[in-house]
């Protein structure tokens, strides 16, 4: 499970990433679950649903739209709570603390341990376009993607950072090199993320510093 340490960095982040990207980012009326929705569906895309023709599971990939969906969820959680990210992540904190996975939706009860992970996919594509996140549920998808609490908050982070560096070394004005001593900045990303330890408190901005020690002056 997160916790309360993770929660609350990974709420930190999402908030300073949409205050730069606009700072009246919490009123704009963005669709973040409408994202989420959308995300959902391309997980569906690679998990594979076409029973009419062979399909591989690609789990790489359907990880990656789960941190994405993840990015989405917390913006409207931060939302809900009007811009209070400690009150956020007290609440996302008790959904998690729940013993039991429940899903109410549209008069019917659903038990996500008892289902697949392609008709949990498809409940929380559902949930996101009826404008409704089950954190509980999230977590359990991710679960059943073999993906555990902590490799979620050091693929989440690991991206969050590395939109940071990119935007702040020019990659919206176009001069961000993306290509560092022969390979693009997520394969740097990737090696900085396993030399660090996820637990420790500054965890982001080792992150950060790592990046910049290594990109091109």
């Amino acid at each position: 499970m997160l916790s309360q340490q993770q929660l609350a960095t990974m709420l930190s982040l999402q908030n300073k990433m949409n205050t730069k990207v606009n700072p009246q980012w919490l009123t704009a009326g963005y669709g973040y679950l409408r994202a989420a929705m959308v995300e959902s569906v391309e997980a569906i895309e690679h998990h594979g649903w076409k029973w009419w023709k062979a399909q591989q599971k690609d789990l790489p990939q359907l990880q990656m739209e789960l941190v994405d969906i993840w990015h989405f969820a917390l913006s409207a959680s931060i939302i809900d709570y009007q811009g209070d990210v400690q009150a956020t992540a007290d609440a996302l904190a008790a959904q998690l603390a729940q013993t039991s996975v429940q899903v109410q939706f549209d008069g019917t009860e659903y038990h996500p341990e008892q289902q697949s992970l392609l008709d949990n996919l498809e409940l929380m594509a559902g949930l996101c376009a009826a404008k409704r996140f089950s954190v509980p549920l999230f977590m359990h998808i991710a679960g059943q993607s073999e993906m555990s609490s902590d490799e979620l908050f050091r693929q989440y982070v690991g991206k969050n950072v590395l939109n940071f560096f990119r935007q702040d070394n020019g990659y919206k004005a176009g001069t961000y090199i993306k290509e560092w001593q022969g390979r693009e900045d997520n394969e740097h990303l990737v090696e900085v993320l396993a030399a660090l330890d996820i637990n420790h408190e500054s965890y982001a901005d080792q992150v950060y510093a790592g990046l910049a020690e290594r990109y091109p002056a």
